[in-house]
């Protein structure tokens, strides 16, 4: 007979990366893997398409530790992301922060995945930019946020990183990144009132590290064949890119050219650009810390895991057109 595939549970199977693995595990027919979607409304049309395509579907929330270790229940491993920037009931945002909410997620999937027994967890996580952004008297010279933040949704998901440990589960830290899919909500170039291509980013003249959200789940998969990365950390980019690079590959994609113009980090807060100053802080710590931020992810290393990677002009064949408004 033939052996029993090992079942991942995959938190938010109908987001952005938990859907790329979702769709990975899918399409892997004759991989050693099955799926098991965990979502807060099996009955809505993404699970529903999830569950057509051969998915176990079940109900699972990040707020509700037991409902998390049913659906861990008798799976080989899991993933887990959390989201910073999700939509929350007033009532919600008055108790907890987003940093707060997302320590609190990722202990109750800590929790959960020890109690399961899971043998291979995978945490969706980023750096604390606090040391790179803390001045040389130890005073932060950008803005700190939600207590003792300086990119709120970095460091609160680099805090819960000790969480899995503690608690002695096998994890693989994933670490992200930027994500291309930026450049369709608001970051990508917009037309002056003379007809230019403006492209604007705090990034002075530093390399971007970025990727498709389809390629974190994708790179997942590739890290779930290799459970030696358990204990360890892997960084992920699918391009490295300076502002004025960016804007070359906007110019081959749309055939019209497109200017690059860095912005200085007061102009970007003071732009009333949605979460301005998280934003800000967040490309000060992408420009700071530029040759370990990048150095990290190894694009090669990257592709190993996941041979399809995308790189930007990949993705923008796709989706240029649809940025620019």
């Amino acid at each position: 007979m033939p052996e029993a595939k090992k079942i991942i549970a995959v938190v938010g199977a109908t987001g952005s990366q938990g859907g790329g693995l979702a769709r990975a595990v899918l399409a892997d027919r004759d991989g050693p893997f099955a799926l098991r979607a965990l979502t807060r409304d099996p009955g809505s049309a993404s699970a529903r398409g999830l569950a057509a395509a051969g998915a176990e579907v079940v109900a699972a929330d990040l707020d509700d530790e037991a409902s998390v270790r049913a659906a861990f229940e008798g799976a080989y491993g899991a993933f887990v992301v959390t989201n910073f920037w999700a939509p929350r009931p007033e009532a919600d945002v008055r108790r907890r922060t987003a940093a707060r909410m997302e320590r609190e997620q990722a202990g109750n999937a800590a929790r959960a995945a020890r109690a399961a027994g899971l043998r291979h967890l995978i945490w969706s996580t980023l750096e604390d930019t606090r040391e790179v952004l803390r001045g040389g008297d130890g005073q932060m010279p950008v803005p700190v946020l939600e207590g003792d933040y300086t990119v709120p949704h970095f460091d609160a998901k680099a805090e819960a990183d000790r969480l899995f440990t503690a608690e002695g589960v096998p994890t693989t830290f994933l670490r992200t990144t930027f994500f291309y899919e930026a450049f369709l909500q608001g970051m990508g170039p917009v037309r002056a009132g003379d007809g230019t291509l403006i492209l604007t980013l705090p990034l002075a003249g530093a390399h971007l590290a970025a990727i498709a959200s389809e390629d974190i789940g994708r790179t997942a998969l590739g890290v779930f064949r290799h459970p030696e990365l358990i204990g360890g950390t892997v960084s992920i980019a699918g391009a490295h890119h300076t502002g004025a690079e960016i804007a070359g590959l906007f110019t081959a994609a749309l055939g019209e050219k497109v200017v690059y113009r860095p912005a200085s980090l007061d102009e970007y807060r003071a732009s009333g650009a949605f979460a301005a100053d998280e934003v800000a802080n967040m490309f000060a710590y992408y420009v700071r810390a530029a040759d370990t931020f990048t150095g990290d992810r190894d694009l090669d290393a990257v592709r190993a895991l996941n041979p399809g990677l995308q790189s930007l002009p990949d993705w923008l064949a796709q989706h240029a057109k649809e940025v620019v408004r």
